[in-house]
């Protein structure tokens, strides 16, 4: 018996799904992108960390990422961990989020 045909699922389904599960259960959802790219939506769907683990991510993924989950208003920053550097990303115009970085911001807060 032949196996199923491969199923294809967009990108974009794939994180506004983890939008909507980091909505309705609070918590941080990651999804892996690419051999070496994650993506990880805080809770509520408004804010998302791009990282790597071998490199820094570019602004154009984070720019069509932001877009694909439907944010109004992006702001860009970076986040300085202890081992990675990571662009972060918030939609400015959700309600009831404190004040987003910067483009080119060093912040040390976390997600």
């Amino acid at each position: 018996m032949a196996l199923p045909p491969t199923d294809t699922v967009k990108i974009r389904d794939v994180l506004r799904r983890a939008q909507q599960r980091s909505r309705e259960t609070g918590r941080t959802q990651q999804v892996q992108i690419g051999e070496d790219l994650y993506c990880r939506i805080a809770p509520g769907g408004s804010r998302f960390l791009l990282f790597s683990l071998d490199s820094e991510p570019d602004h154009a993924t984070a720019e069509a990422m932001a877009q694909g989950l439907g944010f109004a208003t992006p702001e860009y920053g970076w986040h300085q961990g202890e081992t990675l550097r990571s662009l972060t990303v918030i939609d400015a115009s959700a309600p009831g989020l404190d004040a987003a970085p910067t483009d080119s911001s060093e912040t040390s807060g976390s997600l």
